[in-house]
């Protein structure tokens, strides 16, 4: 494969099309790029056409899967530095979104929840390859560590009053 290849979107199926956006949109922080009625809207963390996909085409009204039945783990979503992942952080708090889990893993530092619909979301940035723990053969030595929360918050962006 390519390595210039990469994941270019993920579309979730959702139940209720406006208490997903509020969720994206609103407390993630995506743009909305465009809106298809009361059906489907793209959503954009930077001006792409669209990183998000929601819609509501053959779920609206519908429930999340059952535990222990395949699907979607999470959507993984990459921020560029500690301070926007703590700054997301700091926008689920004041939304009252519970974690789900928080790991230091090495080579990132990530936050597990769900959305509005039950999908499993991973908000996280990566360390410098530099800084990823190895063996010693060169292999990654990746780990799961309780990740600090609090020091996490402290590097979120003054707000202004």
């Amino acid at each position: 494969m390519n390595p210039g290849t990469r994941i270019g979107h993920v579309h979730l199926k959702v139940a209720d099309l406006d208490r997903s956006l509020a969720f994206y949109r609103d407390v993630l922080g995506f743009s909305v790029t465009q809106r298809y009625g009361s059906q489907a809207v793209f959503l954009s963390a930077g001006g792409y056409h669209h990183d998000l996909g929601l819609n509501t085409w053959e779920s609206k009204g519908g429930q999340p899967p059952a535990r222990g039945t395949t699907g979607l783990f999470h959507t993984a979503i990459l921020y560029p530095d500690r301070a926007s992942l703590a700054d997301a952080l700091r926008r689920l708090v004041e939304a009252g979104i519970p974690l789900d889990g928080a790991s230091d893993h090495g080579v990132s530092e990530a936050l597990y929840l769900n959305d509005p619909d039950g999908n499993g979301v991973e908000l996280y940035w990566d360390r410098q390859p530099s800084e990823w723990p190895r063996n010693a053969d060169g292999s990654l030595a990746m780990v799961t560590k309780a990740l600090d929360l609090r020091a996490l918050l402290a590097d979120a962006p003054k707000q202004a009053a």
